[in-house]
């Protein structure tokens, strides 16, 4: 038994590893030495040879070729050839002869070690001596096995196993084999170490995952990168990979508002308004505008947003105000000229005054667009304060007065200049008569 000792230790400590038989490498063949030792006497034939007297030698070869079924179960055979001496006074030595199918079950297929299990009911085993006095091959035989696999390399391997196996009939013996040597696995490669066969293998340079046939999911979200638009990160199916972070069916590598849930029109940007144009460049972001107006409304249409339109339901082009013709216009400072005040005042007063007015009022009627300002003006009488507030007084009671007379008092509007523009020569009394009037413009 020293002899096997040896055997096995030296073994162990040259080695490091398994070559696992799994789905790289499938197939195995494995070559070694074989040590047969007989435990039961041997009788046959009158006959008898004490086991006592029987032991086993290094013989050769051991011969073993299995293929992986599925997980660590394999099926296969063996050949062994061995030596049994005759220490028995002019006794011969036996030429042991064994050959068996079976299967082989490993363990940690995948690791570093893998010890198995074997087992088998299929085979022939002969024993001879010089002059064939014992010899049969029986119909079959039954074995089982224990043994391990280690590693020298990517397929190549070493292997010991112990075997305990009965012969039949004539002899009916039971025996047992020792079996040390190398094997080699071969058939599918791993080139990517991923545990899929590169047969097996869809991306057989790249490690992957067995689910996705070797292929890689960096991201880790269930989807193959091959099939993944953001492979480095995280999302859903229904987004082909990608992650959608606000919710809004905008993937994140093409929403332009990432964080805060839009619509896909406008690259996952909101539109509170809902007018097409997203928030950040709305200006008006919770009323529905144009696109003219930066996304404010326009009620009458004229291009100014109603929050810069002076005149917001009537189309202008004057801070979004109608222009008044400098016809009409002519005509209202026409029909003004006799709307004069008294040197302290600011009523009207008497019928060529309140004609002016009716004049005034049946021009505006008649032209219904654009603003008109109602400009007042006082002589240089009395201070310039006290004239620029009676001026303004004077333009108000015209404002007034067209609006009692039926004129929309958003199409009127004052401005006060005092004594600032006179009118004629204000060192006369005529001159100064004719500067307490008021005068008719258009709003720019």
């Amino acid at each position: 038994m020293k002899l096997y000792k040896i055997l096995i230790a030296s073994l162990l400590l040259s080695t490091s590893g398994v070559v696992a038989q799994n789905a790289s490498n499938p197939w195995k063949i494995s070559v070694g030495l074989t040590v047969p030792s007989i435990s039961d006497d041997i009788v046959t034939r009158g006959s008898t040879v004490s086991s006592n007297d029987l032991s086993g030698s290094i013989g050769a070869p051991s011969l073993m070729l299995y293929r992986r079924i599925f997980g660590g179960l394999s099926i296969g055979g063996q050949l062994s050839l061995g030596k049994i001496k005759n220490d028995a006074s002019g006794g011969k030595d036996f030429d042991f002869y064994s050959t068996h199918a079976g299967l082989k079950y490993g363990f940690s297929t995948d690791n570093s070690f893998s010890p198995y299990l074997k087992a088998g009911v299929y085979g022939t085993t002969s024993l001879k001596d010089g002059t064939d006095s014992f010899s049969k091959y029986t119909d079959y035989s039954n074995f089982g096995a224990v043994g391990f696999d280690l590693a020298l390399g990517e397929n190549f391997g070493a292997f010991a196993e112990f075997q305990f196996a009965k012969i039949n009939e004539n002899p009916e013996v039971s025996y047992s084999l020792i079996s040390l040597g190398v094997s080699y696995g071969f058939g599918s490669g791993d080139s990517d170490k991923d545990g899929v066969s590169d047969k097996k293998d869809k991306c057989p340079d790249v490690p992957g995952l067995k689910e996705f046939e070797g292929c890689p999911d960096t991201d880790g979200d269930g989807i193959q990168d091959g099939e993944d638009d953001c492979p480095e990160e995280a999302g859903s199916v229904e987004n082909n990979g990608c992650p959608d972070s606000d919710g809004d069916g905008v993937v994140d590598k093409d929403d332009e508002c990432p964080n805060t849930a839009g619509v896909a029109e406008l690259s996952g940007c909101p539109d509170s308004d809902g007018d097409g144009i997203k928030d950040s460049d709305d200006e008006c972001p919770d009323q529905a505008g144009t696109e003219a107006t930066n996304g404010c409304p326009d009620s009458d249409g004229d291009g100014v947003a109603d929050k810069d339109d002076e005149c917001p339901n009537e189309a202008g082009t004057n801070n979004g105000c109608p222009e008044v013709k400098e016809e009409v216009l002519n005509a209202l400072n026409t029909a003004g000229i006799n709307i004069l005040f008294p040197a302290d005042g600011y009523t009207l007063m008497g019928s060529k005054v309140m004609s002016a007015v009716e004049q005034v009022k049946e021009i505006l009627m008649a032209n219904p667009n654009g603003v008109v300002l109602i400009q007042g003006h006082a002589s240089e009488d009395g201070g310039s304060e006290y004239n620029m507030s009676l001026s303004r007084k004077r333009a108000e009671s015209v404002k007034s007065k067209l609006i009692e007379l039926g004129i929309d008092s958003s199409r009127l509007e004052v401005e006060a200049y005092g004594e600032t523009q006179p009118k004629g020569d204000n060192t006369t009394s005529v001159g100064r008569a004719n500067s307490r009037r008021v005068e008719f413009k258009g709003k720019n």
